[in-house]
């Protein structure tokens, strides 16, 4: 692939007829304090469990978590700056909630794709967050790439 398709990816995304099944993708991210206060605060979702050490310290997790939608937030941003990049439509999710993460914690999502839908120009994908070895959650999302004019 040429420099110049690389770019025009990176800035446009993938159009439909690009799409492979077993292309995969992923960003990683550590989360922070900062990260949990600014997801509470959009969501508003102050859940203790997220918020107030001693509640969390007295919980099977024994301290503080992060919210799951927070890992599951960086799916999103694979899809929407990687596979298929900008432009899509991010149609549906599933989410299987396995491990909790914490401050720190390095965050890696992972989309890859499983199957295309050429008819309504959709595409399904699984959907991994890991930290570590550890997969924190799953799922599969379905996504519509619009053509381009």
């Amino acid at each position: 692939m040429s420099a110049e398709t690389r770019n025009f990816q990176e800035m446009y995304g993938y159009n439909f007829e690009e799409l492979m099944e077993g292309m995969t993708a992923a960003v990683s991210r550590t989360v922070s304090e900062a990260d949990i206060l600014m997801f509470a605060g959009v969501s508003g979702d102050t859940n203790p469990v997220h918020m107030d050490a001693e509640f969390a310290a007295s919980t099977m997790f024994g301290g503080r978590i992060a919210h799951g939608m927070l890992s599951a937030a960086f799916i999103s941003t694979v899809f929407g700056t990687r596979l298929p990049g900008p432009g899509c439509i991010y149609l549906s999710q599933t989410l299987k909630f396995k491990a909790p993460v914490k401050v720190g914690d390095t965050v890696v999502a992972r989309v890859t794709l499983t199957s295309l839908k050429p008819e309504k120009r959709r595409a399904v994908f699984a959907t991994v967050c890991s930290v570590g070895a550890t997969e924190v959650l799953s799922g599969e999302a379905e996504i519509f790439l619009p053509p381009r004019g």
